[in-house]
């Protein structure tokens, strides 16, 4: 689906957009392509610059409570230097490559209530205008699906996934929000933890995983926060018995003594008083390429995480039929002004 209009800017008989992405979901890192069709309007104009962003749907936390806003996490210069006829039909193929910690927007099919989204910018005559806006589909990339798919396995549950301002402190990342996660705990943990939390922090040579419990209180304490970061290459997917491997990490992360607090601030700031506030651990494998879908035993996921992720679409989507999906997004990204509610 694309959302196609008069670009306002440049008044009534300018020229039109229409982006269309080629199908299917991309993971992160990967190549995000399709072509942007130009039509002409009344008059020849010079096509000075087209431009996509990519957008994301992003909550903050601040004094005053929680809030959300669109932020522009990646902006690409796909065309432009030419003269666009009067009537001119035009098409520009592009290839950009998405950035490594975007976020996941669907498992298995199911969406997860990320908002993601492309939207072309048009600079003619100096004027600039957001003419189109299309959702953007981001599958997990194989580590992020074989750690999903061990957490499914090993009986934890999918509750939600949201996109938060701001920066965990002693990681690489990059962008100005993470994701995160949120896991019901399995059964034989859920004496201790009320829920999981899990980041995916992608880099072209593999992944941080960022896990943080919300442990149970006592009789004589109160429940805390605990947490704990692993990292992994890409080439460890088919190199391991994840299921032992990632139930090792729940393990050492619910018997985590430290209390850290939330493992993000809004604006940035790094909540820890030092990187050495986190466990690590790394996991290395040999013999396998990243693209390798690696062991699989089961149904996983299948039935646990991805079941959950069904209920939260229900939840997110409230019964519209996928046409009017589409336009929820549409109408959220072109609600901001040009610069109120986004950070680059």
């Amino acid at each position: 689906m694309v959302f196609k209009r008069l670009l306002g800017a440049m008044g009534a008989g300018g020229p039109s957009v229409d982006t269309v992405l080629d199908g299917g979901a991309v993971a992160p890192g990967g190549i995000l392509s399709g072509q942007v069709h130009l039509q002409g309007g009344s008059a020849d104009v010079e096509i000075e610059h087209i431009g996509l962003d990519l957008i994301a749907r992003v909550e903050a936390e601040h004094e005053d409570g929680e809030s959300e806003g669109a932020v522009v996490f990646e902006r690409f210069t796909v065309g432009g230097g030419f003269r666009l006829a009067e009537e001119e039909r035009y098409s520009v193929p592009f290839r950009v490559s998405l950035p490594w910690e975007t976020p996941v927007s669907e498992l298995y099919g199911q969406p997860l209530g990320i908002v993601l989204g492309v939207r072309t910018e048009l600079a003619v005559a100096g004027a600039r205008d957001k003419g189109d806006l299309d959702p953007l589909a981001v599958r997990p990339l194989p580590v992020q699906e074989a750690v999903l798919e061990a957490l499914g396995q090993l009986g934890f549950g999918f509750k939600s996934a949201d996109l938060e301002y701001g920066h965990i402190g002693g990681t690489g990342q990059r962008l100005p929000f993470y994701q995160e996660i949120e896991l019901t705990p399995a059964p034989q943990y859920a004496h201790v933890v009320n829920e999981i939390e899990l980041t995916f922090l992608a880099t072209p040579a593999g992944m941080e995983i960022v896990l943080e419990a919300d442990k149970r209180g006592g009789l004589f304490e109160s429940g805390q926060d605990a947490l704990t970061r692993f990292t992994v290459g890409h080439h460890d997917v088919g190199a391991h018995d994840w299921n032992g491997e990632v139930d090792g990490w729940i393990r050492q992360l619910v018997e985590h003594r430290g209390s850290y607090g939330s493992h993000a601030t809004y604006g940035h700031a790094d909540p820890y008083a030092a990187a050495s506030a986190y466990g690590h651990h790394s996991a290395h494998g040999s013999g396998h390429e990243s693209g390798h879908e690696g062991h699989r035993s089961g149904p996983g996921v299948g039935t646990a995480v991805a079941a959950g992720a069904a209920g939260l679409a229900v939840g997110v989507v409230g019964g519209l039929v996928a046409a009017e999906v589409v336009d929820e997004v549409g109408d959220f990204f072109e609600g901001d002004d040009d610069e109120g509610g986004e950070e680059d």
